[in-house]
């Protein structure tokens, strides 16, 4: 009698629900060892956090404005939009000069290409032949001979400047 006595207890145990019945109590099982929570009551019995005393006074402080944190935040306030008022007008100004700088450029190309054209037809207005039977013949120029022609070494720059008579 006693060793059917604890097969029964052993499979009643294996099927026993526990907490209330209909599935609402703390566990149950349903066919495996698998738990599954009632998450309504794990929210019911959701663990009241107290704040403390010295919590509680710090966050009321927190909450309430007196007139000097206030005068402090409208001064605050007034300072950060006179930097960005000062900001926004410097950033103007530089788009401003920018605008200008472009429209200079603009015109300095357009100077330096008239002023090209203008070069390029002097230049082809000249002629050289002429210019060559003109010095020649009217000015008694005449071209360089072999020892006449003498070679100075420069430190760089396009042209030398003469002090005294060469050597």
């Amino acid at each position: 009698m006693s060793t059917r006595t604890n097969r029964t207890s052993r499979s009643y145990d294996r099927n026993r629900t526990y907490g209330r019945s209909g599935g609402y109590g703390e566990y149950y099982i349903d066919g495996s060892a698998v738990r599954k929570i009632d998450v309504r009551k794990e929210i019911e019995e959701a663990p009241i956090t107290r704040t403390s005393h010295t919590v509680r006074r710090n966050r009321e402080k927190a909450a309430h404005m007196n007139v000097g944190y206030v005068a402090f935040l409208a001064l605050a306030l007034c300072a950060a939009s006179v930097i960005l008022i000062g900001y926004i007008r410097l950033q103007a100004e530089n788009t401003a000069a920018l605008e200008t700088i472009a429209q200079k450029e603009s015109q300095l190309n357009a100077l330096r290409l008239a002023n090209d054209e203008e070069y390029s037809r002097i230049i082809s207005s000249v002629d050289l032949e002429y210019v060559k039977d003109v010095a020649i013949n009217e000015l008694g120029m005449q071209y360089a001979q072999e020892g006449q022609i003498v070679e100075v070494e420069t430190q760089g720059d396009d042209y030398v400047r003469q002090y005294r008579d060469m050597p």
